[in-house]
């Protein structure tokens, strides 16, 4: 049985904001010392399959370097392995115009590995499963295509493509993101498709533009072939907003987290820095926390996720927050439900998460309302400072740019000196 995963890893996720302005969201980091394509990555290779093509658009930069030849999964073989598939310009090319077209690009790829089955995967989501069980009930079903799924709560439902199974987990019926869902039964954006049935598809129906799975093959394929589900009943997020992805990560610190690390029966692989073991001070503590290496705390960490080289000078306090790589909390500064892009520096002294005030965000108040702050990659935030909740500090900017020492609840301050693209572009080099 010869399967090729291709794993959609070039959304931009407008709803990380800030976070997803200088990295493509399947690279996020998540829990510390991964990134959520590693979730993708690692299922494919626990679940036998070693023919990967991941397919970027959204400033792959980083990504790409992630990913490099594919050794931290066992992807960098001879015969198979992991293939970057960028957009490109030609007789067929150009820019991803959605993910069935995506694909559809891709299928010289496709064909030259003449598989049998093709898993179509997100690059962003949080899970670990096995897919050649699910290959095993595709091939039971004598499906054309088979769609992972897992029931959601009934107020979330608007949120996802729902469908409709028959008695026999036969689907009868999809709609994409229903005002008024008639299930629960949500796709996890998880496909196995018979690969000639795919081509198939992808050629009378991907020569449009804006050519999607959700919207124009899955319903054509449901009214014409044999569309079955596959009910997950395991660990699975999506973490594509800020509030979900702050959720997912702190959830790994309870004592029995519903999605395990260690588990050593399905490693999840990433590609790690090269950094020295955890050091604490003689004052330093973690409590109820994920602590990964190159990380010296000397102050006190509550309730956190910290990424490699992470430094907490001495009295100062992190809680219920997430904090990325190399980013430097100084002396007797508070943190308090935050997430920290890279390379930040806190002042000293200073408090972020200060007060009661819920404001939701000026600019984006449906991204952040529950309290949660952001700061984005490179800042620098002076000493003595008070930021509120629901703020936004938008990368790049620097002691200057703050033109008070109080920001309130629901502020956005950003660099009066250099703007993002000049920022993103900035990354690039």
């Amino acid at each position: 049985m010869k399967t090729l995963a291709l794993v959609l890893a070039g959304g931009r996720g407008t709803r990380l904001d800030i976070l997803s302005e200088h990295r493509a969201k399947p690279s996020v980091p998540f829990g510390g010392k991964f990134r959520l394509i590693d979730f993708a990555l690692s299922n494919c290779v626990n679940s036998g399959i070693y023919n990967v093509g991941v397919l970027t658009q959204y400033l792959p930069l980083s990504l790409n370097d992630h990913i490099g030849i594919g050794k931290p999964w066992d992807l960098d073989r001879r015969i198979g392995g992991v293939t970057i598939l960028q957009p490109y310009t030609g007789k067929q090319g150009g820019w991803y115009k959605g993910t069935a077209h995506a694909v559809y690009q891709n299928l010289s790829y496709i064909k030259s590995h003449n598989p049998k089955y093709v898993v179509v995967l997100s690059g962003d989501h949080v899970y670990k499963m096995n897919y050649d069980e699910m290959i095993s009930q595709h091939i039971e079903k004598g499906a054309d295509l088979t769609i992972a799924t897992q029931r959601v709560a009934w107020e979330d439902a608007h949120q996802f493509g729902i469908l409709e199974p028959n008695d026999n987990m036969q689907i009868v019926d999809f709609v994409e993101k229903p005002e008024e869902p008639k299930s629960n039964l949500a796709s996890m954006g998880i496909y196995v498709f018979t690969a000639d049935i795919l081509i198939e598809k992808l050629k009378a129906f991907c020569n449009q533009e804006n050519s999607d799975f959700g919207h124009h093959i899955i319903p054509e394929m449901i009214d014409n072939n044999n569309v079955f589900a596959y009910e997950y009943g395991g660990y699975w997020r999506d973490v594509g907003t800020l509030k979900a992805l702050w959720e997912a990560n702190l959830a790994l610190t309870e004592p029995l987290p519903e999605l395990n690390l260690y588990d050593s029966n399905w490693n999840l692989h990433t590609r790690s820095e090269e950094k020295p073991p955890v050091k604490f001070g003689a004052k330093g503590q973690a409590i109820k926390s994920l602590v990964s290496n190159g990380c010296i705390i000397n102050g006190v960490v509550e309730n956190s996720v910290l990424s490699p080289g992470v430094v907490i000078e001495e009295g100062a306090v992190v809680r219920d927050s997430v904090i990325l790589n190399n980013t430097i909390i100084k002396k007797d500064s508070i943190i308090c439900k935050c997430i920290i892009d890279k390379d930040t520096v806190i002042g000293t002294n200073s408090h972020i998460g200060f007060g009661n005030d819920m404001t939701p965000n000026d600019e984006k108040p449906e991204l952040l309302e529950n309290g949660l702050n952001v700061i984005g990659k490179g800042v620098r935030v002076p000493d003595n400072i008070q930021i509120g909740r629901n703020c936004r500090i938008l990368p790049a900017v620097v002691e200057e740019d703050f033109a008070d020492k109080h920001i309130p609840s629901g502020s956005t301050v950003r660099s009066q000196t250099i703007s993002s693209e000049e920022y993103i572009m900035d990354l690039a080099r």
